[in-house]
């Protein structure tokens, strides 16, 4: 194992805030070092100090020698007007290889990276093809040690699995080792072999784990268990301690003057752990719902919608009900945000019309709409303003709280309540929406990409309030993690207007390997098909009617598997695992077959295809 990297003790504040405090890791050949951690901790700083860009403010950093580190930054500049072709020819200035060598090196990278369009104009890039020149910026001169700050950031799902292949499979000229910024919990735990949390919450200041993310989450939890656990000991000898100091001088005439200071060192002891403990805050997410119970929220019926010219879906029927926890999977530009927006149309709001085909609601019905290009906030406004627009007083589930308390909530500082809210971080931004969203009841939580920017902790208090939501649901995201986790059913884009539901987002992801093989030669004559008959027959029409309510069992069961699974009991003993994950395919079978067997009916409902 070659030492590349190795970090002693390093310290660093900005002003009076201390990011982080004796530090210590290293980074060996083969590593994949994932570093998370709440916004704020420190992380990009970290990433600066590895790459010689900032200097920590003690302890000290040593390198291989003739180490080369690069560093692929959350923003790069990149010239629009170049092509990706003279973007990388410009990193290769002054590398002492000659024409051939250069111009081989940047084709390999761009064929590597998937890109058939090395002459384009970089402003021509949609933002997830920026990212992938951008990272392969970060390649071109061969680092032995890459820091990534964010690599995920803009990249779609595609762009995303593409990037986990990269790294966990190697190329020519690849980094020796890796360290991973990231808040993508799925990406860690393919492609970290290793993981480091950045917290004041751990005595030492991080807590560090092998594996990937679930690894981490586990220890994390383990370790939150042992200091509760630690402070409940701690406690009950203290009030011992106490009650012997209190019995007055002639009784402790007697006892050992270290006993006196053994209590005053229990003193500081207890007083350390439980403001650690104590200091473990979330945000507190709870979106309102209505409570109706009406069976259908929305139905849409053929619907369609076009964009220059393109066609993005067509011939969607989609019905939405209380339960409903549908995800949306494609990659950018191909009509997600585009559905969530006439979709939000169908309620009391503007936006665009389907082309073709209707949408149908409930009387009443409540929409909240989570915009992904964040057009709602005035950056102008203060934070005070955007959280309490009527003045200091916020009404949530009908009581009225101080915006302080308010700000507290989504993990706000009072001092902070007068900052303009383009001065806010873009995770800050997020949360300020997520505040608004919760103050409106709702039927149907229409939320396109709320993860951007937001770090770990946030990310698994939203999980929470939306598993607790008794509405419709409809996301957008790139974290898979969360997508698992919250969603039960997918509308996956195809490609060329086509739309279809699926399961789970691998099911999604087997459609698209399946698409993309070339057809066999040969393939014989057409099947036959049956001609649909329009209506469905008596028993078929009765197995249809039941079948929203099979299926919302069926997914109910695999949801009561899931939380069964992530118990820590369970989790450490591999029978009871192995038999939960045998009863989960069970389900998971049950509910394609439902779904293919609805489809089925669907169809035959429908009549002949348009």
């Amino acid at each position: 194992m070659t030492l590349l990297l190795n970090c002693q003790d390093i310290s660093k504040s900005i002003g009076p805030r201390k990011l982080f405090e004796s530090v210590s890791f290293a980074v060996n050949r083969g590593d994949r070092l994932g570093i998370i951690g709440a916004n704020g901790s420190g992380k990009t700083t970290l990433a600066r100090i590895l790459c010689n860009l900032e200097s920590p403010d003690s302890g000290r950093i040593t390198v291989g020698a003739n180490l080369l580190v690069g560093l692929l930054a959350q923003e790069e500049s990149l010239d629009g007007e170049l092509s990706p072709v003279q973007v990388l020819l410009g990193d290769l200035d002054g590398q002492g290889l000659d024409e051939t060598e250069r111009y081989g090196r940047v084709r390999a990278m761009l064929s590597r990276a998937e890109f058939d369009r090395y002459d384009d104009p970089v402003r021509a890039l949609s933002g997830g093809w920026r990212k992938r020149l951008a990272i392969c910026r970060a390649l071109i001169r061969e680092p032995d040690l890459l820091v990534m700050d964010e690599p995920t950031n803009h990249l779609d799902l595609a762009g995303i699995l593409w990037l986990e292949k990269l790294l966990t499979t190697g190329f020519p000229g690849c980094p020796a080792a890796f360290v991973m910024i990231s808040h993508d919990r799925f990406f860690l735990d393919a492609a970290a072999t290793r993981i480091i949390e950045l917290s004041s919450l751990y005595p030492a200041g991080f807590l560090e784990t092998g594996g990937g993310y679930s690894q981490a989450l586990r220890a994390r939890e383990q370790f939150a268990a042992q200091q509760l656990d630690l402070q409940s000991r701690l406690d009950n000898k203290l009030r011992r301690e106490t009650e012997w100091l209190r019995r007055g001088p002639k009784a402790r005439s007697t006892k050992a003057r270290y006993r006196i200071e053994e209590a005053g060192r229990l003193q500081n002891e207890f007083a350390t752990v439980r403001s650690r403990n104590s200091a473990r805050r979330d945000m507190d997410i709870e979106f309102e719902a209505t409570g109706r119970r009406t069976r259908k929220l929305l139905e849409a019926r053929g619907i369609a919608k076009a964009y220059g010219g393109r066609v993005l879906f067509e011939d969607l029927d989609l019905v939405l009900s209380p339960g409903t926890r549908l995800g949306l999977l494609g990659p950018n530009g191909c009509g997600k945000s585009t559905l969530m927006q006439v979709l939000a149309a169908a309620g009391p709001g503007d936006g665009p019309l389907p082309d073709s085909g209707g949408i149908r609601t409930a009387v009443g019905v409540n929409i909240a709409y989570f915009a992904q290009d964040r057009a709602a906030l005035n950056l102008q406004d203060t934070l005070r303003q955007a959280l309490a627009p009527e003045g200091e007083t916020v009404v949530y589930r009908d009581q009225p709280l101080h915006v302080v308390t308010w700000a507290r909530k989504f993990l706000f500082r009072p001092d902070q309540l007068d900052t303009p809210v383009g001065s806010l971080s873009g995770g800050e931004q997020a949360r300020i929406l997520i505040a608004g969203l919760m103050r409106l009841p709702a039927d149907i939580l229409l939320l396109d990409e709320p993860t951007n920017d937001l770090d770990i902790p946030a990310l698994q208090v939203l999980e929470e309030g939306l598993l607790d939501f008794p509405g419709a649901i409809v996301l957008v995201s790139h974290d898979r993690y969360l997508l698992n986790r919250v969603c039960t059913r997918f509308l996956g884009f195809t490609g060329n207007g086509g739309v279809g539901f699926f399961a789970s987002f691998e099911q999604w992801l087997d459609a698209l390997r399946e698409r993309s093989k070339p057809e066999k030669q040969n393939p014989g004559p057409p099947k036959k098909t049956r001609k649909t008959a329009g209506r469905l027959s008596y028993l078929d029409q009765r197995e249809y009617d039941a079948m929203e309510d099979v299926i919302s069992q069926a997914e109910a069961e695999e949801q009561s598997i899931r939380q069964v699974m992530e118990q820590p009991e369970v989790l450490s003993d591999a029978v009871q695992l192995e038999e939960c994950w045998r009863r989960l395919e069970t389900v998971r079978a049950e509910i394609d077959r439902l779904y293919r067997r609805w489809d089925e009916l669907e169809t035959i409902r429908s009549g002949p295809a348009r």
